[in-house]
């Protein structure tokens, strides 16, 4: 009811939305190199959304071609008529996706190279994505702990990106160091919102 009075109002609905994916098995490392590419463009970029958005877009075809290493996912999010409110929710997303094991992104960490064969891969990534956008987008406003609706998602938050909607973008990922492991124990202890799918 508040919502139908708030749009004959013709006040912005804003939503504010998180969802996390856990990938699992031998060639999910990979990944790893897409998310640290792109978490590096975002910190340069200092929040273009434009830069963040092709970032996110790259991430999301990424997850995509990996669906087959999908093991669990989950999702929240809120609507608000209010920007700030929106806004301050984002914030507490973003702290909650960075105080999570192994999310602390450090720039100065080496990018890779040979060093990189005497290192452990890990069997376990689970990225973080939060957004805040206007209007109304079904596919990312259900619950995605299924295969089909998380393909949805992943795909409406590319064209929310190309439709020029977002208001926020960020993105977390673990292990975000490379060397870095996710054991399962730890999965269960920081992520106990994941669903199997």
């Amino acid at each position: 009811m508040r919502d139908r009075f708030n749009k004959m109002m013709g006040r912005t609905r804003y939503v504010v939305c998180r969802l996390f994916l856990h990938l699992a098995g031998s060639d999910v490392a990979p990944i790893l190199g897409v998310l640290n590419s792109s978490a590096r463009e975002a910190i340069d970029a200092d929040g273009d959304l434009k830069v963040l958005g092709e970032g996110l877009v790259e991430i999301c075809e990424t997850l995509l071609r990996y669906d087959e290493s999908w093991l669990s996912a989950a999702n929240e999010g809120e609507v608000f008529w209010d920007e700030g409110d929106a806004g301050d929710f984002v914030n507490d997303l973003f702290s909650d996706s960075a105080e999570r094991y192994g999310a602390e992104y450090d720039l100065n960490a080496p990018a890779g190279g040979a060093q990189s064969f005497s290192l452990p891969v890990t069997r376990n990534v689970i990225v973080m994505i939060t957004v805040a956008y206007e209007g109304e987008v079904p596919d990312l406003e259900t619950d995605l702990s299924n295969i089909p609706a998380l393909k949805d998602a992943l795909k409406a938050l590319i064209n929310l990106h190309y439709k020029d909607q977002f208001r926020a973008i960020q993105f977390h990922f673990s292990p975000a160091q490379l060397g870095d492991e996710l054991t399962n124990d730890q999965l269960l202890q920081y992520y106990p919102e994941l669903i199997p799918l």
